[in-house]
């Protein structure tokens, strides 16, 4: 039984969040999603992670390492968070509904 809640506690730290936006919208009509992930997770993790967490087939996983800016506020420099994506296409028939909650 405890071996089960850390497998799921080790899935759910590798998917972050659903990433919500008009391109991963678009993509979601190519039976794609579009996840946040872990910053050092690889691909076979995020693909066991979602087939776990949502319980579909996943096909293919995509990655984007999308690096932080260099922003000013009150005339100080800082930098965002990098931040990973991935784009993760299911197979034929399945389907996630990320407005939902899990």
């Amino acid at each position: 039984m405890a071996k089960k809640q850390e497998v799921e506690a080790r899935h759910y730290d590798v998917v972050l969040a659903p990433h919500i936006t008009e391109k991963a919208t678009l993509a979601s009509e190519h039976n794609a999603v579009v996840f946040k992930v872990a910053n050092d997770a690889t691909k076979p993790q995020i693909k066991e992670a979602v087939e776990a967490i949502f319980g579909v087939n996943v096909t293919g996983v995509n990655t984007i390492v999308t690096k932080g800016k260099t922003k000013r506020w009150k005339g100080k420099p800082y930098k965002r968070v990098d931040m990973k994506k991935a784009i993760v296409t299911l197979k034929d028939g399945d389907s996630i509904d990320v407005t939902s909650g899990i």
